[in-house]
């Protein structure tokens, strides 16, 4: 009677164990990479040249782009799918205590990976 006690107490324990491993994630967290960042994916129009690139979605938000770029060249003026963390830069200021530039009040996507959409930007993008 004791071993199967022991034995079902130790199935027990290795059950709850085992499911503690798969947790899930707290509310609030989803989409969020181990720094904490959000990773996210946008569909819109590419513009800019070599190491300066933007995407516009539908809505007409425009995230400058940054990270994993170098095969951005041959998709300007088309519709792209890119993933990546995102982080705003609303709110930051210069050392005069001065809001900064617009071009910098921009989302930035640090791009991950991109899929290509269309070979052009639709009227809606």
């Amino acid at each position: 009677m004791k071993r199967i006690f022991l034995l079902s107490s130790i199935l027990l324990l290795s059950a709850v164990w085992a499911a503690a491993q798969y947790e899930k994630p707290e509310p609030g967290m989803a989409g969020m990479d181990s720094s904490g960042a959000d990773k996210t994916t946008v569909q819109g129009c590419l513009a800019g040249s070599a190491g300066s690139y933007s995407l516009t979605d539908k809505s007409g938000t425009t995230y400058q782009l940054t990270g994993d770029t170098a095969k951005l060249q041959a998709h300007v003026g088309h519709t792209i799918e890119v993933t990546g963390t995102t982080m705003s830069n609303q709110g930051s200021t210069g050392q005069s205590g001065s809001m900064s530039a617009p071009s910098e009040m921009e989302p930035t996507i640090n791009v991950t990976s991109f899929k290509h959409v269309s070979t052009s930007c639709s009227a809606t993008q």
